[in-house]
């Protein structure tokens, strides 16, 4: 065979192949858009109060990471117990400190509320860094340092990629564990292999699509493609971040925060995300540790939960393993009086606890 004929026979296996690629991606795509135009629309039972912006104007704190980026830090509510818990809320991808509104709103008359933007999510930098786990921790750090004074301890509540950081964070400074945190809550997150064991995938497409599911994950988290706020992409953000009978100020809410998220900063911790591996921030999380998930969350489902809720359990650090049921992974919007809830009874037991210190 000459070289002509090895480049045609070669440029044919080569168009097989990228063809084969691209039927089953897109079936996957194709499977994944039926199911979620199918799906229950959302109720639309008028708008929740719990997401309303908080009344009061934060305290706004620029903090400057060790690679110089500058992150936005929001400081709520008032200090008037100098031995309270300061709660610090730590959102996940494609979110910022909005996210937090229903518990801002909930916390911040009695207490103070610490929120902030991750970076290359709503106020704050992105950086020239390439995005890491490692970093997220470091981030954190930082954000401690500024806003728990000498002596205080805080509350850490983390979701998702929020709930990474923290144990990202406790994997880098196990020493501060004890001493400046008196709880941790994760909700709607994972320790590991989180792009290996979401549930978006649908289960009842071709045989031919499994080699490609894999393929499908990363251009899902990695691809910096903008993402219009259109009544279509409701329905999909619905679907993949939801519960199937989520309200439509939830879903509303939950779908314009993900537009505006930076494309750049979405896929730059889309790809990070895809090297998860956090599992040592849980054995360094020796306070009592509160882990949340919905039944029907799509994105950690709670296999995650329950595997993150034995490492805690064997170490004896597990305060409570909580399943919502019908809620998806915006836990803390979707049953925001429940999640609220759950905060006063960490908070209470965090007090008793220094109480009996003390």
């Amino acid at each position: 065979m000459n070289r002509r004929s090895v480049a045609i026979a070669t440029g044919a296996v080569v168009a097989a192949g990228v063809g084969a690629v691209a039927v089953g991606v897109g079936t996957i795509f194709a499977g994944l858009l039926r199911d979620a135009f199918r799906a229950e629309q959302a109720v639309d039972d008028g708008p929740d109060e719990l997401l309303s912006a908080p009344s009061a104007e934060p305290q706004r704190i620029a903090v400057t990471t060790v690679d110089g980026a500058r992150l936005n830090v929001e400081r709520y509510g008032p200090d008037a117990d100098p031995d309270a818990d300061i709660v610090v809320m730590v959102h996940g991808w494609t979110c910022n400190v909005a996210y937090w509104y229903p518990q801002i709103n909930h916390l911040a008359e009695t207490r103070p509320v610490v929120a902030y933007d991750q970076r290359g999510h709503g106020r704050s930098d992105l950086g020239r860094a390439r995005p890491t786990i490692a970093m997220l921790g470091q981030d954190l750090d930082a954000v401690l340092a500024e806003v728990v004074p000498e002596g205080r301890r805080a509350v850490l509540v983390g979701h998702s990629m929020g709930g990474m950081t923290i144990m990202s964070w406790a994997a880098q400074n196990p020493e501060k564990v004890g001493t400046l945190v008196s709880g941790v809550a994760l909700t709607s997150t994972a320790a590991k292999a989180v792009l290996q064991n979401h549930l978006l995938i649908p289960v009842d497409l071709p045989r031919y699509t499994k080699p490609f599911e894999a393929t499908v994950g990363k251009l899902f988290t990695s691809t910096p493609m903008p993402i219009p706020h259109t009544p279509y992409g409701a329905r999909l953000s619905h679907y993949i971040a939801l519960g199937p009978n989520a309200r439509r100020s939830h879903v509303e809410f939950v779908d314009e925060m993900i537009a505006t998220c930076p494309p750049r900063s979405r896929a730059g911790w889309g790809s990070a995300m895809g090297k998860l591996d956090v599992t040592a921030g849980l054995d360094a999380l020796t306070v009592p540790t509160t882990v949340i998930v919905g039944t029907d969350d799509r994105l950690t489902p709670p296999v995650h939960a329950e595997q993150m809720a034995e490492v805690l359990q064997r170490n004896g650090n597990l305060r409570e393993l909580l399943v919502l049921d019908g809620v998806g992974h915006m836990s803390s919007i979707e049953a925001g009086v429940r999640f609220n809830e759950i905060l006063d009874e960490i908070l209470a037991d965090t007090a008793r606890t220094s109480s009996s210190v003390g």
